[in-house]
C-alpha cells in the first residue's frame, strides 16, 4: 500500500469533523505540516514558526496539501510559496490572513485559551451546523448557496440551543 494515502484519510477526516479544529503551531509547519494548518478552522502560532511549502526544494511540488492552501493562502502567496519553497513567520502569515494569531513563545497557551473560552461558550449546534453549512457553500454557485442557506437557517432556528438563545436575547 501507498504510504501516502494517510495523508488523505487524515485530511478528508479532518474535512469531516464536526468540531472546530483549532491549531497551536509551537514550531515550524512546513510542506506537509502546513497543510495541516492549513487544514485547520483558526490558527494561533508562536510568531518566531515557520510555515511554508518547501515541496519544491526536493523537486515536487505540494500536491496533496494544495486543496487546502487554495483555501487559505491568497493566490500570489501561495504561488510565491510554492514555487520558491522559501517560508514565512507566523507573523507574516496573520498579515496574509493565513494564521489567526502570532504570540511570542511564552504567551503560546494564554492565546490559545483565550480563543479557545470565546469557542466553547457557544452553542455547540450552532458552530457544528454552521461549520458544516461552510463547507458546503464553499462549493456551491451564489445562487445554490442562497438556497441552501435558507433550508440551513430554517432548521437552525428549530434548534433547542437556537430557542434558548433566542428567549435570552
Amino acid at each position: 500500500a501507498d504510504p501516502r494515502h494517510y495523508v488523505a484519510r487524515l485530511l478528508r477526516s479532518m474535512d469531516a469533523c464536526r468540531v472546530p479544529l483549532v491549531a497551536r503551531v509551537n514550531g515550524h509547519a512546513l510542506a506537509g505540516g502546513f497543510g495541516l494548518v492549513c487544514g485547520c478552522d483558526m490558527v494561533v502560532a508562536r510568531d518566531d514558526a515557520l510555515l511554508g511549502a518547501s515541496e519544491v526544494k526536493v523537486g515536487i511540488f505540494p500536491m496533496m496539501i494544495l486543496p487546502y492552501l487554495l483555501r487559505v493562502v491568497p493566490y500570489r502567496t501561495l504561488m510565491e510559496l510554492c514555487i520558491t519553497g522559501e517560508p514565512m513567520t507566523a507573523a507574516q502569515a496573520v498579515k496574509e490572513k493565513i494564521v489567526n494569531y502570532s504570540v511570542p513563545a511564552a504567551e503560546l497557551d494564554a492565546k490559545l485559551d483565550w480563543l479557545l473560552d470565546r469557542i466553547t461558550n457557544k452553542s455547540p449546534t450552532g458552530i457544528r451546523l454552521g461549520k458544516q453549512a461552510l463547507a458546503k457553500i464553499r462549493e456551491m454557485s451564489t445562487d445554490s448557496a442562497l438556497e441552501y442557506a435558507q433550508f440551513m437557517l430554517a432548521n437552525m432556528a428549530r434548534t433547542q440551543d437556537a430557542r434558548e438563545g433566542f428567549a435570552a436575547f
